[in-house]
């Protein structure tokens, strides 16, 4: 049984761009929950946030996380900062990690040599522990709108 889980995992954690039509996505999740108005593939978001909102490697409550696209995550993933822990710690709220489920205060660790958080690793609740994989990630846009005052 096991060895299905990680078999049909990579097609799960697909889905979170947006072509899966499961109950729950990443990406329309992270738009309900921030105040980050952006669609499409999780991955593009941050593209799509250039010139429209403040894009950074630190961390800030409320920020997006965009992981970017990989041979696992083709459509990326976001996450919604909910708790800054230190600069190398967050708890994140996210869609579809696990497969069709919601997950709160999920840690996630920047192990990026340059604590930029470029490289992470994700909480996994089926081993209660940080997974082994290490994913590249973009970083946080910042819910700030650019251009306004």
């Amino acid at each position: 049984m096991k060895r299905y889980v990680y078999l049909l995992l990579p097609l799960f954690l697909a889905a979170c761009g947006g072509g899966w039509n499961g109950s729950v996505q990443c990406a329309p999740y992270a738009r309900e929950h921030s105040a980050i108005n952006l669609r499409g593939a999780a991955a593009s978001w941050w593209g799509q946030a250039r010139g429209q909102y403040t894009r950074s490697s630190t961390p800030h409550q409320g920020d997006v996380l965009v992981f970017r696209s990989t041979r696992r995550l083709p459509s990326g993933h976001v996450s919604v900062v909910r708790q800054v822990q230190n600069s190398r710690l967050v708890l994140v709220d996210h869609a579809n990690w696990e497969p069709g489920r919601v997950t709160r205060k999920a840690p996630v660790e920047d192990v990026s040599p340059a604590n930029d958080w470029s490289r992470v690793r994700v909480w996994w609740s089926p081993i209660h522990g940080m997974g082994k994989t290490v994913y590249p990630a973009y970083g946080f846009i910042e819910p700030i709108v650019l251009g306004s005052t």
